[in-house]
């Protein structure tokens, strides 16, 4: 805990944004950092509850201590903060960035809706050590002759392997992308979390002795190849098949997924090339069909790249100011949020179910809608049109995708088309290939992966050496 009367003496102190109108000319980060003396005192409010539902799974998945780095942050022993977090998470420079806190949600202080800003207190303490040159590689004192494969290069990817190197395996990791990070460098926009972050740890990673292979896409005969090589391969590809809309006139030019939007963007911004047909927004009135954090990133590129007008379309109804405590407390609760995107000009439509998309020669001119009852259904009689030149859908990911490794393996897959593996030992239907993160559990957040990461290197460590000193 802080300090003992903390909570009753200090406000929550929220993180600031840059004004709308300057952060909106350039794709860099736009938070603005709370001073040394300000994350202390935030600290402090952390109280001494008992039960601190922050580090459940409910609030907290990598089971950061929450509390014990906040006491240390408030006693301004920020090494030893780092030190303790770093213990939990292998990158909580991200999660303070782009994960959406469920610890504040879970926090006790959350019953009167003033948490403790977790968050920021977690960036703060991660970007500190970086600073001051806290964080160094940590190579193994000793290899065991032991080598694994790690498909993806992702947050699960990523975390597994340097759990896996750091105990003395040798481990190589494969990517189809150019760089590593998975969604977190190609989805994620960069206003969001600059790459060069995503570069200093693979940095730190390759210091360790992790070999990474980019442009290498595995497919069906790679994956038997790489299993006969290597004693273990984890398989940490992310689940990145969009959800089919079933919409009429969604193969209309000027109509794509989410995912090819955001990459191209990131990728402009990295300045690696694509040869895809450029999508822009530029000049252009954007419709973009989804609630959730892919379709909110979709609106701050949009308007970024200088969209006329940006309008989102979702079918739940208009969720309420603030959730019933009793009901939902610690857990993630429905309520109305708006992010930083949607605060920087888009118009919002609830309760609304998208028909079709209308066309003429070939590219969308408009979405035609309708409003929806309590059970989302159509109402007949209040179908209106929007104008629309480029429509952009973002409803979630079904699963992996399956014109890769999946084709032409024994992989058993669930219902829902993700790698069937326990979270015990991670193990699939395939001799010594394991399975962790959204290809095993679905789309998920990044602290997910971290925490499936870790807990598979385990299970590999485990199942190689008949014992394992890695935590759970």
């Amino acid at each position: 805990m802080g300090k003992v009367t903390g909570f009753l003496e200090i406000d929550r102190q929220e993180l600031k944004y840059q004004p709308a109108a300057d952060r909106i000319r350039h794709f860099k980060e736009f938070t603005l950092p709370l001073t040394d003396p300000e994350v202390e005192r935030q600290a402090a409010r952390c109280m001494d509850c008992g039960i601190p539902f922050c580090q459940s799974d409910a609030g907290c998945p990598v089971d950061n201590q929450i509390p014990d780095w906040n006491d240390l942050v408030y006693t301004q022993d920020w090494m030893e903060a780092a030190r303790n977090l770093h213990s939990t998470n292998n990158f909580p420079e991200f999660t303070g960035r782009v994960c959406p806190a469920p610890c504040e949600e879970a926090c006790t202080l959350n019953i009167e809706n003033t948490p403790v800003a977790i968050k920021a207190i977690e960036q703060a303490i991660a970007d500190k050590a970086w600073e001051n040159g806290w964080i160094a590689p940590q190579p193994p004192a000793r290899l065991t002759g032991k080598k694994v494969a790690v498909i993806g290069a992702g947050s699960a990817g990523m975390a597994a392997a340097q759990q896996l190197a750091r105990v003395g395996h040798e481990v190589h990791v494969f990517e189809r992308y150019a760089k590593s990070g998975g969604l977190l460098r190609y989805g994620i926009p960069d206003f969001k979390m600059e790459k060069g972050i995503i570069d200093r740890r693979q940095s730190q990673l390759e210091a360790e002795g992790v070999v990474f292979h980019f442009g290498a896409d595995v497919g069906a005969d790679r994956l038997k190849t790489l299993a006969a090589e290597f004693d273990a391969v984890l398989l940490t590809t992310g689940a990145e098949r969009p959800r089919d809309p079933g919409l009429p006139g969604i193969e209309l030019a000027g109509v794509h997924y989410a995912m090819p939007f955001l990459v191209q963007q990131n990728r402009r911004v990295g300045r690696e090339p694509f040869d895809e047909v450029p999508i822009m927004a530029s000049g252009k009135n954007v419709v973009v069909i989804g609630g959730g954090d892919t379709a909110s990133d979709c609106i701050g590129t949009s308007i970024r790249q200088g969209a006329l007008q940006v309008t989102q379309l979702d079918i739940r109804p208009m969720p309420p100011i603030r959730e019933n405590k009793d009901v939902v407390w610690p857990y993630w609760p429905t309520k109305f949020r708006t992010s930083s995107s949607q605060a920087e000009g888009a118009d919002r439509e609830f309760a609304v179910a998208t028909l079709e998309i209308v066309g003429k020669n070939g590219r969308a001119t408009h979405v035609r809608c309708a409003r929806v009852d309590p059970k989302r259904k159509p109402i007949a009689g209040t179908e209106f049109d929007i104008r629309a030149d480029l429509v952009l859908v973002a409803i979630g990911f079904s699963g992996p995708r399956l014109d890769t490794y999946l084709s032409g393996n024994e992989l058993q897959l669930d219902g829902r088309t993700n790698i069937v593996a326990n979270t015990t030992d991670y193990r699939t239907s395939v001799s010594k290939v394991y399975a962790a993160g959204d290809v095993r559990r679905g789309q998920s957040l990044v602290v997910w992966a971290i925490r499936e990461g870790r807990q598979a290197a385990r299970a590999i460590d485990l199942d190689l050496m008949g014992a394992t000193t890695l935590p759970r």
